[in-house]
C-alpha cells in the first residue's frame, strides 16, 4: 500500500498508549515487561533521528496498585487521590527505564485550561519544542490530580490528538486493545469487516464509533478514537489505530507494514484547534 511507504519518513511522532495496554488484565498492576519494551522501542526511534512524544495513561491504575489494589475509584476525590500517588510512581518507572537506554524522560501534565488559555497554550507549545530540541521524551498525561469535569479533556485519545495538532506532529499512533477500525464491534459481531485505510472521516464513519470499552482500567472506546482521528487529520497529521498487545508493532508501522487502520491527513485550511476542544459528533 503506497500510503504506508510514507511512514518511514515521519519525523515527529505522538504515541498514545492506554491504561489497559500498560497493565496486567488479571490484577490491574503495571506490566513492567511491556513498559520496558515500549521504552526500548521509543529510544530506538530516537536513535533513528525521530522525535517522540508519549501520551501515557496509567496514573490512576498505578495509584490503585500502590494503594494495595483497591477497587476502581468512582468519585472525583478518589480518582484525584489515586492519580496523585500513581503519577509519581508511573514517572519513576519511566525515568528509570529511559535512563537505562540513555534517554531522558520529561513529564508534562495538562488540563483543558492549558489549551483554552492563549498564553498557557503558547507556553505549552514552546515547552514541547524546547523539550524535543533538548532530545528528551516528553511523557504527557492529563493532570488527573486537579482535573474536574469542567477542565477535563475526557480521555487520552482526544488529548493525544490535541498534542499532535499543537506540536505539528507528522503521525499520531493510538495503541489500543483492538486491531483497528471495524465496520461494527468485532467483540459482538463476528462478521464485522476490518477497515485498513480511511481517506476521509465521514458522518457515517463517526456513527460507527460506538463506546465499547469493557476495560476495568481504561476510559475510551472507538468513538473517542474517531474523534481523535478527526482532530489529527484535520490538523495535518496521519493517524494509526493499532493493537498494543505486542508493542513491537510500532517498528512494523514505522517500516510501512500494513498493520492497524491508517487515517490519512487532509489538512483543513480552516482548522481551529479551539473549535475541537469541546466538539462532539
Amino acid at each position: 500500500m503506497d500510503e504506508r511507504k510514507n511512514m518511514v519518513d515521519k519525523k515527529r511522532i505522538v504515541l498514545k498508549i492506554g491504561s489497559s495496554s500498560l497493565t496486567h488484565p488479571e490484577t490491574g498492576e503495571l506490566n513492567l515487561w511491556k513498559i520496558e519494551r515500549l521504552v526500548r522501542i521509543i529510544c530506538d526511534l530516537k536513535g533513528e533521528g525521530r522525535e517522540v512524544v508519549l501520551v501515557s495513561s496509567g496514573a490512576i491504575a498505578a495509584g490503585r496498585q500502590a494503594l494495595g489494589g483497591q477497587k476502581r475509584p468512582v468519585t472525583v476525590s478518589e480518582k484525584q487521590a489515586y492519580a496523585a500517588v500513581g503519577q509519581a510512581r508511573l514517572m519513576m518507572v519511566y525515568q528509570k527505564l529511559f535512563s537505562e537506554y540513555n534517554c531522558v524522560a520529561a513529564q508534562v501534565l495538562m488540563t483543558k485550561d492549558t489549551m483554552i488559555n492563549d498564553v498557557s497554550r503558547y507556553n505549552a507549545q514552546n515547552t514541547f519544542d524546547e523539550l524535543l530540541k533538548l532530545g528528551t521524551v516528553p511523557i504527557v498525561n492529563e493532570n488527573d490530580t486537579v482535573s474536574t469535569h469542567e477542565i477535563q479533556f475526557g480521555d487520552n485519545d482526544r488529548l493525544s490528538a490535541i498534542v499532535a495538532a499543537l506540536i505539528g506532529a507528522d503521525l499520531l499512533i493510538l495503541l489500543s486493545d483492538i486491531d483497528g477500525l471495524y465496520s461494527d464491534d468485532p467483540h459482538r459481531n463476528p462478521d464485522a469487516s476490518f477497515i485498513s485505510l480511511v481517506r476521509e472521516i465521514t458522518p457515517e464513519l463517526m456513527e460507527m464509533g460506538k463506546d465499547s470499552s469493557a476495560s476495568d482500567v481504561g476510559t475510551g472506546g472507538m468513538s473517542t478514537k474517531l474523534l481523535a482521528a478527526r482532530i489529527a487529520t484535520d490538523s495535518g497529521s496521519d493517524m494509526i489505530i493499532a493493537n498494543a498487545e505486542d508493542v513491537d508493532i510500532i517498528h512494523q508501522l514505522m517500516a510501512g507494514e500494513n498493520r492497524g487502520t491508517l487515517f490519512m491527513a487532509h489538512p483543513n485550511l480552516d482548522f481551529d484547534l479551539m473549535e475541537y476542544m469541546n466538539r462532539d459528533y
